[in-house]
């Protein structure tokens, strides 16, 4: 069957881009991943529709779009809660719901998170550049020219009457993230950690920071107490590549949680958020608080393996 117009935008929201899980292998060419910073919701709403779990998806951000619907098709709204509605009604998320021809999706508001996805059966038909279809904001590429959606965009998908038959798949409650206003992050020190004295390290622990209105794709702003370095340390040190969840302390001391859109940082790096918590950390948005918990690389490890088995046992 092929491409297939499939929805329509009528109104885009602020910032809805097309993201799937990103590119790796080009940070030596200065080429971020990019991709979505809720890796969790994106692969889970993949699935619900009948997809590949690194299909491309919609990326919405605080404030959802008006799509309407140009033929039958299955769709799934993960993430956060912008209260989606289906013609004005209440449209359940986590669940792949069947949309028909004319109807129109829109969203109340935000409720909690800060992401949602919009999962399309048969994905996105969008270029694949250096293997993801990723909208890299910043080099405008990837995506749909490489920047947000606008008023009037199409999105096609691949053969979308063949996913139709999943219709109904749902994750499991208990297993629905909760993104609350307060969130635990759990971290494993370093890679500079041992510039920073026992003091400063106790404090990064056991400080509540909020999240600045500073924050995007790039990194997450904290402010709360000063994380200062040993005495004597330049204030910077030699760039080195980085990868998302690294907590960078630049020089007015307040953390920068690194998010998908940077692969070098020149700053000491006192902590690395783990695998299994980047997608809450994809959910944090201005105002919110974060503290931080030290964990074993082995506990890191456990929590990927479990999020893993949360994913591939649900489907």
């Amino acid at each position: 069957m092929g491409a297939v117009e499939t929805l329509e935008i009528l109104v885009p929201g602020p910032l809805t881009t097309v993201q799937d899980r990103g590119r790796f292998g080009f940070g030596q060419y200065g080429v971020p991943p990019s991709g979505a910073l809720d890796t969790f919701s994106l692969r889970v709403g993949n699935l619900l529709v009948g997809n590949r779990e690194n299909e491309a998806s919609l990326e919405i951000t605080v404030i959802g779009p008006k799509i309407v619907a140009l033929i039958d098709t299955l769709i799934a709204i993960t993430g956060a809660d912008l209260q989606p509605k289906l013609n004005e009604r209440p449209l359940e998320m986590w669940r792949s719901q069947l949309i028909k021809k004319g109807d129109v999706l829109s969203f109340r508001g935000l409720k909690s998170g800060c992401r949602t996805y919009l999962a399309i059966g048969g994905g996105i038909n969008a270029q694949n550049i250096m293997g993801s279809k990723s909208t890299n904001l910043a080099a405008q590429f990837g995506g749909l020219e490489g920047r947000p959606l606008k008023k009037g965009d199409i999105i096609s998908s691949d053969s979308p009457a063949r996913h139709l038959k999943a219709v109904g798949r749902s994750l499991d409650k208990a297993s629905i993230p909760s993104y609350t206003k307060d969130q635990i992050l759990r971290v494993i020190s370093g890679p500079q950690d041992n510039h920073f004295s026992a003091k400063a390290k106790e404090i990064f622990l056991v400080s509540p920071f909020q999240v600045t209105s500073q924050s995007d794709r790039t990194g997450i702003r904290l402010t709360g107490p000063h994380i200062e370095a040993k005495k004597n340390l330049k204030e910077s040190i030699i760039s080195e590549g980085v990868v998302p969840g690294t907590i960078q302390i630049p020089g007015d001391a307040q953390p920068i949680i690194i998010l998908g859109e940077t692969v070098t940082g020149g700053y000491r790096k006192i902590a690395t958020v783990i695998s299994a918590d980047l997608p809450l950390v994809g959910q944090l948005k201005p105002g919110d608080t974060v503290n931080f918990r030290k964990v074993s690389m082995d506990e890191a490890y456990q929590a990927v393996r479990e999020m893993e088995d949360m994913v591939v046992g649900s489907f």
